[in-house]
């Protein structure tokens, strides 16, 4: 039997581990806290689209750049230079909040925190596959995303418990960026494994040719294709997240608790499938199961846009987590397990892409959808259009069906 602790054995992944735990409970918190006063101020959910429009428009234009730098330089350097900024920014939103500063000021402030994470994360991802050897990696990758559901289930609620406890957004802000800036101390201590020789990006190309190298690989290897893009455009159209303070006042009729406690559901569920498969083997029949679980999170969006019920909300919310874990652990596999050691900060930097997408620009289409038609019909048709995204999928990419275990993945060496 595989042990399942092996990628924790390592020194590397613990520090990342601790680090990237206390970091995204910083950043859940901080989100929660901000969603809660923007809609306070504003009670519009058109201002909760915005965010995400802030958050997007950085990854889009600026994810494969960074991603090209992520592999020409050293990546724990990146981390080191960048994440004390990067936790700067929450301490100044204390300040701004605390003064009742106009929105336009929290958003620019918002919007240069977007600018510092597109340009970190590629290399953050990228760094993964050289703290742990490549035989562990499915095990690193099991583990971190049950780190990050941690993180997820912890910091909401948290977040949301604080702000009712001081009755305001701003400490909260400012316990954030000491969290976040547990990342950076962490990172001073890794001892990444240095990446092996290139075999291609020949020193007399020029920097368009290298960032569409990473898209390239991406076109030609059609199971990562095919499960960011199932991925992108399944969040695109079910992401309820962004709507969860409007259900939390207009239509569950609770507190900032509550809302603390719906943004932890589902992360909550994605947890429990987190652990189960980190403790087991990987997933023998990967596609499949890839396939029924992004099924799953449209089904279960679909009945949290109907309920009204907090017990049920809170339920399905916490079943679209468990669903889009198995989505999460297979794409984060094949990403960085297919890939080749040189380009690793360029894919994931195209990979940060389309999560931008799904993620921050599925907040957007949310928030306008619902300023539009309503909150509850911008769910439920969100939730019915990821079910007819996998049907398609599945047609449109017959591999997915066919991929098995995960641990018989290969990398490609160019």
């Amino acid at each position: 039997m595989s042990d399942p602790y092996r990628a924790l054995r390592s020194r590397n992944f613990q520090l990342f581990s601790l680090g990237g735990l206390a970091s995204a409970i910083g950043g859940q918190i901080f989100a929660t806290a901000l969603s809660w006063e923007i809609y306070e101020r504003t009670r519009d959910p058109g201002a909760l689209g915005l965010l995400g429009l802030l958050q997007v428009i950085p990854v889009l234009t600026l994810a494969l750049p960074a991603g090209d730098l992520a592999d020409r330089t050293d990546r724990r350097r990146m981390l080191l230079l960048v994440l004390p900024f990067l936790a700067a920014c929450p301490l100044a939103l204390g300040f701004l909040s605390r003064g009742l500063a106009p929105l336009t000021w929290v958003y620019g402030l918002l919007l240069l925190e977007s600018i510092l994470a597109a340009l970190v994360n590629p290399a953050r991802q990228a760094i993964l596959p050289q703290l742990v050897d490549d035989e562990n990696l499915p095990n690193a990758i099991a583990w971190n995303s049950s780190r990050w559901q941690i993180a997820s289930t912890l910091g909401p609620a948290l977040g949301g418990w604080l702000v009712a406890v001081f009755h305001a957004a701003w400490p909260v802000y400012m316990l954030a960026s000491g969290l976040m800036l547990v990342f950076w101390a962490c990172a001073i201590g890794l001892k990444p494994r240095p990446m092996p020789p290139r075999n291609s990006d020949l020193p007399d190309e020029t920097i368009w040719q290298r960032l569409a190298a990473g898209g390239a690989f991406v076109a030609r290897t059609p199971l990562i294709l095919a499960t960011i893009t199932l991925d992108m455009l399944a969040v695109l159209l079910g992401g309820a997240v962004a709507l969860l303070p409007v259900y939390a006042k207009e239509i569950l009729h609770t507190d900032a608790i509550g809302l603390g406690w719906l943004r932890a559901a589902p992360a909550a569920g994605a947890l429990v499938v987190g652990l189960y498969v980190a403790y087991r083997s990987p997933l023998k029949r990967a596609g499949l199961a890839l396939l029924w679980a992004v099924a799953g999170f449209g089904l279960a969006t679909v009945v949290f846009g109907v309920s009204k019920s907090f017990p049920l909300s809170l339920a399905m919310l916490a079943l679209t987590g468990a669903c889009d874990n198995i989505s999460v652990v297979v794409r984060h596999t094949l990403v960085q397990a297919l890939t080749p050691h040189h380009m690793q900060g360029r894919v994931s930097a195209v990979h940060s892409v389309f999560i931008g997408v799904s993620n921050e620009l599925g907040a957007a289409e949310s928030g306008y959808l619902a300023r539009a038609i309503g909150p509850i019909p911008a769910v439920v048709f969100g939730g019915i259009g990821t079910v007819v995204v996998v049907l398609i999928a599945a047609l449109r990419w017959p591999q997915m069906k066919a991929l098995g275990s995960l641990d018989s993945i290969r990398r490609h060496e160019e």
